[in-house]
């Protein structure tokens, strides 16, 4: 039994919208090209109301935008994936963008017909953003883009990016992008779990200084904010695929026999259940206890943040793995629910600050915080 006292009925009742969304969407997410933009359900999200909810008037609320993923990660990855990608790709638009740029693309993006991104990563610029390369240099009122990214999500079939790049040797700089850009192009790469990410070439992509995203030379600071926001949510999506996870479990250890009496009733078994039962209910309350910070605007929530989306994606591969042994060589088998968990499971732990960075976060700011007493 999950524990969600602490939201309130609202809150729930996304929570429980989310879940039946994403059991309607299981055939859309499967009808699509593994590895490639699904824009059949990020459509389908947008009818279903739930792309509605990254942006409305004030902006997603990050306790929402957790209950979301969490949600649809229980039962449909490709549906929280789309969902996500959407939101993180245009929250830098929404809250930096000048009013013209927000017009000409929010609406889509809310809409489903149009499909945002979020290009942050280079090839020797992965965590360490200070080694970021792609030259953003002034051109008149204009500037252009040299440079590649990669392991970007929904390249190269996105049509508008959020792109960060360099404008001098301390300095970064934020900008929307338009995915048919002249000089822009891209190919889609493979990898263990199929999801739409690619490599994205510029060369001398012309970007209008009104498609800045916040002030020149500050774009560090729009990274951050977007990720402050999204971190929790990496979390609660882990959250979600670590209680798929138990569930498949704990049905297979009540109804499966060995040795003449169920699996559950082996100590071995059920203990270790217990044990990714309440890992996931304190990475539950990590996550949404972040959100609730940065919801509450209480301060800076980065070290927050770094906590639910490390405990939160740990934990998750913890309780897949042990779902897994549980089931035994079943779940080995390819078309395997736990073994497409255990594919999605891993690359949580990686990206938007791999699992390392963020305890290097969390450590940093303990002794910010002592230094400041």
């Amino acid at each position: 039994m999950i524990t969600y006292a602490h939201l309130t009925e609202a809150q729930r009742e996304l929570l429980r919208t989310a879940e039946n969304v994403a059991n309607q969407l299981i055939p859309v997410a499967a009808a699509g090209t593994p590895g490639r933009v699904n824009r059949p359900l990020v459509a389908a999200l947008a009818e279903h109301g739930l792309l509605g909810r990254m942006f409305t008037a004030d902006g997603v609320s990050a306790m929402d935008l957790c209950l979301l993923r969490e949600g649809l990660a229980r039962y449909c990855t490709e549906a929280e994936t789309a969902l996500a990608l959407q939101g993180l790709g245009s929250a830098a638009i929404v809250r930096f963008g000048r009013p013209d740029v927000v017009a000409a693309w929010i609406p889509k993006v809310a809409a489903g017909t149009a499909i945002a991104a979020f290009a942050l990563t280079e090839p020797d610029a992965g965590s360490d953003v200070a080694a970021m390369t792609l030259a953003a240099e002034r051109d008149g009122d204009d500037y252009r883009l040299t440079g590649e990214k990669i392991y970007i999500s929904n390249a190269p079939d996105a049509d508008i990016y959020t792109v960060f790049a360099r404008t001098g040797p301390r300095a970064i700089t934020a900008f929307a992008v338009p995915g048919d850009a002249p000089g822009l192009t891209g190919e889609s790469l493979t990898l263990l779990a199929p999801h739409p990410i690619g490599r994205l070439r510029f060369d001398d992509v012309t970007v209008p200084a009104n498609q800045v995203l916040g002030e020149p030379d500050r774009g560090m600071s729009v990274a951050m904010r977007t990720l402050d926001l999204f971190r929790p949510s990496v979390g609660a999506f882990a959250v979600g695929m670590g209680q798929a996870a138990l569930d498949l479990a704990v049905a297979h250890a009540a109804q499966r026999e060995a040795f003449g009496r169920p699996l559950k009733q082996f100590q071995g078994v059920s203990h270790q259940l217990a044990e990714v039962a309440m890992r996931l209910q304190a990475a539950r309350l990590l996550v949404h206890s972040a959100a609730t910070a940065y919801d509450s605007g209480a301060g800076p929530t980065t070290q927050a943040a770094a906590m639910a989306k490390l405990f939160g994606t740990e934990t998750a591969q913890f309780a897949v793995d042990v779902a897994i042994q549980v089931h035994g060589a079943a779940a080995l088998v390819d078309d395997h629910p736990l073994a497409h968990l255990y594919r999605e499971v891993r690359a949580p732990r990686i990206y938007e600050g791999a699992s390392e960075i963020q305890r290097e976060i969390i450590a940093r700011e303990l002794f910010r915080a002592a230094a400041e007493h």
